[in-house]
């Protein structure tokens, strides 16, 4: 699909779900559709995610009001930063993306993570949108995050730990990373204890879609990490700026390493 049809492509795409308008906590938005990259995208793009059991229809969600980490509000809590300190966690990015998965299927007593989920995830991780983080503890993973990565939007799904505070520390290490590619949502879908100790928010509806819809507008004068990686499709003798029309449908080109608490580049795919 040529760059300047993939902004028309989805906004057809996102037409078929229905308005986001009523409070829809504790109800599907939808049922239907399928779990292919460009449906999960174009869900995504409008704050709908894909929850269900095995054997169900997809069911397409969009709770209001929505749990975030905004990461400018963002802090590790006092007693799990000295945990932190004390052990010699390693993080790392992508590295095993389908165990980080698959292990937050398996500490779960019931879970949505259907093999068609697994798949349609590892699928998105390939195709470079979907990411995970790893903590590593003696040579062994200790624990992980995964979610989608979205313009300046990140939506997390899933976490797990098999050491205490693992999960945390890759939580840690992930709003890092967002920090520096200018991230400016994390979208963490549904209220949870262990997200409000780290400043997560509520925001109504409105506030919630409004934010996002900012973080997924093109802003080629930027010099965040994803505009900076994109910068050769800028449009030129009155053409059409590709990068307007394929923003933000754009995956993650850099891979990080994590060193001495922070991240560094480390190449492209």
């Amino acid at each position: 699909m040529s760059l300047m049809r993939v902004r028309r492509y989805m906004e057809m795409l996102q037409s078929g779900f229905p308005a986001c308008s009523q409070e829809c906590d504790d109800v599907p938005l939808c049922k239907g559709g399928d779990l292919s990259i460009p449906m999960l995208l174009a869900a995504y793009g409008k704050g709908i995610f894909p929850w269900f059991n095995e054997g169900d229809p997809v069911l397409w969600w969009s709770p209001a009001p929505r749990c975030v980490l905004l990461p400018e509000l963002y802090h590790l809590p006092k007693r799990a930063a000295r945990y932190l300190k004390k052990t010699p966690f390693t993080f790392t990015m992508d590295l095993c993306f389908r165990r980080v998965i698959e292990n937050c299927a398996r500490t779960r007593s019931m879970t949505w993570i259907t093999d068609d989920v697994l798949s349609a995830y590892c699928d998105l991780h390939d195709a470079g949108f979907a990411h995970s983080i790893e903590a590593w503890l003696n040579g062994k993973l200790a624990g992980g995050l995964y979610g989608v990565a979205l313009g300046r939007a990140f939506f997390g799904e899933s976490m797990f730990h098999l050491v205490p505070e693992a999960s945390r520390g890759s939580l840690n290490a992930l709003v890092g990373l967002l920090r520096l590619r200018g991230v400016t949502i994390l979208d963490c879908q549904q209220r949870t204890q262990h997200i409000m100790d780290q400043g997560g928010v509520m925001l109504q509806r409105e506030e919630f879609e409004s934010r996002l819809d900012d973080a997924l507008e093109p802003r080629p004068d930027s010099d965040d990490a994803l505009t900076m990686e994109y910068m050769f499709l800028g449009g030129r003798d009155g053409v059409a700026d590709p990068l307007d029309d394929a923003w933000p449908y754009l995956p993650w080109r850099t891979h990080y390493h994590y060193t001495a608490g922070h991240w560094e580049p480390d190449g492209t795919r």
